[in-house]
């Protein structure tokens, strides 16, 4: 099959972009030690950050949402995480080449993500990314998989939705991009739950290996 290459790429941050999983790994154990728990082991919190801060509370404490003392975990957990959000976070290899290569041609990149902007934009500065467009949980009344966060990103790169790669590790990341007229990309590097086939998720390219990915685009 043959690729059309994108005029502008826009990447979800954790698991796609970013390896986060260590950082969050700790604040939940953070959260499970304040309970007097044993830590969970780091693969099994891995595989549910990309559900964000209230199901990594229900995997450490069994405290659904709904449940008295969420809300006061979650907020542990939060603050726990907020204390050094990119101490072993680190770009995935080899996006951070890509994002070179991709930058020296003047060609627009952005991050979409369902993370709050408290986080989502200390991590990007730690990590000296620049993207021309940063949409995060809390910069619109809606998130994904609604398509308006993606919509907003290519209006800030000024490039037509047709024209841009949405690149995740969730479904929720390709029925956002195929509702906002984008290239779904669905990656499997990223915090994929365990009996949860990528290649079955409704994408229009696949990609197993950030080098995968790069040599699509080069």
């Amino acid at each position: 099959m043959q690729i059309s290459r994108p005029s502008a790429l826009l990447f979800d941050l954790d698991g796609t972009l970013v390896d986060t999983a260590p950082d969050l790994a700790r604040a939940t154990n953070a959260l499970r030690e304040h309970h007097g728990l044993d830590a969970l082991p780091y693969p099994i919190i891995r595989a549910q950050v990309s559900n964000g801060g209230s199901a990594l509370v229900e995997l450490a404490l069994g405290l659904a949402r709904e449940v008295p003392g969420h809300d006061e975990a979650r907020s542990f957990l939060l603050a726990a995480y907020g204390e050094a959000v990119a101490a072993e976070s680190r770009v995935f290899a080899p996006l951070a080449p890509l994002l070179t290569a991709w930058e020296a041609e003047g060609a627009p990149w952005g991050i979409v993500t369902n993370k709050p902007r408290a986080y989502a934009a200390p991590l990007v500065e730690s990590l000296a990314l620049k993207p021309g467009s940063l949409l995060c949980a809390d910069d619109l009344p809606v998130k994904k998989p609604d398509p308006a966060p993606l919509l907003e990103a290519a209006r800030h790169l000024d490039t037509p939705p047709s024209r841009c790669w949405y690149i995740g590790d969730h479904l929720r990341d390709m029925q956002a991009a195929r509702a906002a007229g984008m290239t779904a990309v669905a990656v499997g590097w990223g915090y994929i739950e365990e009996g949860d086939d990528y290649r079955r998720w409704p994408a229009d390219l696949w990609f197993e290996t950030g080098e995968e990915l790069v040599a699509a685009l080069y």
